[in-house]
């Protein structure tokens, strides 16, 4: 059931041929194959990963209180993995996905101590699309290196000491980039939180600049329009982005890596309302993946207006177990704390059991994919 994409390309450095392998966990043909007397057409990619997304954080995994009405329609057309695991931590899963190897043989072990670097060595899934007149971007967060070398970021970007972490986007195959180097708060990013927020640290103060930017390439942080629901800051640059690879008449990678649900946990009053029976905590957890859920929709019925959903390639998952989990530890948690819920599975964020590693995993393909396909076999991220 899981099927090896393979491109047969030159090697930049040599003149051999070289073969790389990616791996699109899904029950379709190879990416760039076609059937006798069929005019190939390549397809749009569209990586997505949410960050701390329990494995019962979706309507359509039987949550009693999560609206989540566009990720189910979008599992309802799609192949759904019932039985798909990642890594316990979220960098060597994005690295795992980025390149299709093993997140030790990339260097990626951990998201601490320069365990989270992608080495400048790796040939990624956006330098070998580029080989074939792909555009390429990546929006959201990057955490596979720091961003900046003259600006402090994220508590390690722009220091000497970090220096030798510096591994940017741009510097592996992103012809647009729109990126932090790690968490930021799903309102409002680049403001501080109430210190009351978990993952706040007790030095920054509410209101203050957050301490991380969004990065648009070497030098440049962006400015404009970086206020109200993360998520929505994403993708309000994903769809220009395909926009103008329509009108360069190009196929495109779009990875986008939303922070939510990652900590600290808050949204907007139109996203809590929803959810206004429940605790405070609750009402910020559950109104962040709405809103996150909300843009997962703008997405496709974009690509539906630009008439690219046929021969588009969404493929969705998270990049690890939720930071909480109700089931395992479920009293005196803070307000911020996020409330991941894992369907009953062991275990949570950094751990190997279930609740750690086992994510929704879904893909869609309308040329290629049936309809309403599911996969209960265990499926990974990679090889």
């Amino acid at each position: 059931f899981v099927v090896i994409l393979k491109l047969y390309l030159p090697n930049k450095n040599q003149n051999k041929m070289k073969i790389k392998l990616i791996i699109l966990v899904s029950i379709l043909p190879c990416l760039f194959s076609c059937q006798k007397h069929e005019v190939f057409k390549p397809p749009n990619v569209i990586l997505i990963i949410t960050d701390d997304q329990g494995y019962g954080d979706l309507g359509l995994h039987n949550n009693p209180n999560i609206k989540t009405p566009s990720i189910d329609a979008f599992a309802k057309q799609s192949v759904r993995f019932n039985n798909f695991h990642v890594s316990p931590v979220c960098a060597p899963t994005r690295s795992s996905i980025m390149t299709g190897r093993y997140s030790l043989r990339t260097g990626v072990r951990d998201t601490y101590n320069g365990g989270a670097i992608m080495a400048s060595s790796e040939f990624t899934l956006a330098e070998m699309l580029k080989q074939v007149n792909y555009s390429t971007g990546i929006f959201g967060k990057w955490h596979l290196g720091t961003l900046p070398r003259d600006i402090l970021d994220a508590n390690r970007g722009g220091k000497k000491e970090n220096d030798i972490h510096y591994a940017p986007p741009w510097d592996h195959g992103f012809d647009v980039s729109f990126v932090t180097e790690s968490k930021v708060p799903t309102w409002d990013p680049m403001i501080t939180p109430p210190n009351s927020a978990e993952d706040v640290k007790a030095t920054l103060s509410e209101g203050a600049p957050f301490g991380t930017y969004y990065w648009k390439g070497a030098g440049q942080p962006v400015t404009k329009n970086i206020s109200g629901d993360d998520s929505r800051v994403i993708m309000d640059r994903v769809i220009p982005f395909i926009e103008e690879s329509v009108a360069q008449n190009q196929p495109f990678l779009s990875i986008i890596w939303f922070h939510a649900p990652h900590l600290p946990v808050l949204t907007g009053d139109q996203y809590k309302f929803v959810y206004a029976d429940l605790s405070e905590d609750q009402q910020n957890y559950y109104g962040v993946i709405s809103a996150l859920d909300e843009q997962v929709g703008r997405l496709r019925n974009q690509l539906k207006s630009l008439g690219l959903a046929h021969n588009t390639l969404i493929f969705y998952t998270s990049d690890n177990g939720p930071e909480t989990s109700k089931e395992v530890r479920g009293q005196n948690i803070p307000h911020g704390r996020a409330q991941g819920i894992t369907k009953g599975l062991r275990g949570r964020k950094r751990s190997l059991l279930e609740g750690g590693i086992r994510v929704p995993g879904i893909v869609e393909w309308p040329a290629k994919i049936p309809s309403g396909t599911r996969v209960e076999v265990p499926c990974i991220c990679l090889l």
